[in-house]
């Protein structure tokens, strides 16, 4: 599988974004889906994943703002960020993992989002 990551951007504090995640080929219902973020200074670090069939878990940061959510039919998945903080500023990656081979991981190119005022 591949990823191809959109939606970032720039957003005042308190707005929201919806990030993308499509993936190509035909394995993405096999795949666990998850979001991680970088950012400037910091470790890669897991925002929010979502199982193959739909269960999902957040870091404690963003639970109660962020949704992840997946269309298996659409080959995507999504993260819907609201309430946004300048801290949530970063570089954020979608990350799919086979859910039968724990190691076989593809990452997304990343996109950035920028919350300021």
């Amino acid at each position: 599988v591949q990823l191809q990551a959109s939606g970032g951007g720039l957003v005042q504090p308190g707005g929201s974004l919806r990030l993308s995640c499509a993936a190509s080929g035909s394995t993405f219902s096999l795949t666990h889906m998850g979001w991680h973020r970088q950012a400037p200074g910091k470790q890669r670090e897991l925002v929010a994943r979502i199982t193959n069939i739909g269960v999902a878990d957040y870091a404690d940061a963003v639970k109660g703002r962020f949704t992840i959510s997946r269309d298996n039919a659409k080959n995507t998945a999504y993260l819907q960020m609201n309430n946004l903080s300048p801290d949530d500023t970063a570089v954020y990656y979608c990350r799919a993992t086979n859910i039968y081979k724990g190691d076989e991981v593809t990452w997304g190119q990343g996109t950035l989002v920028t919350v300021s005022s």
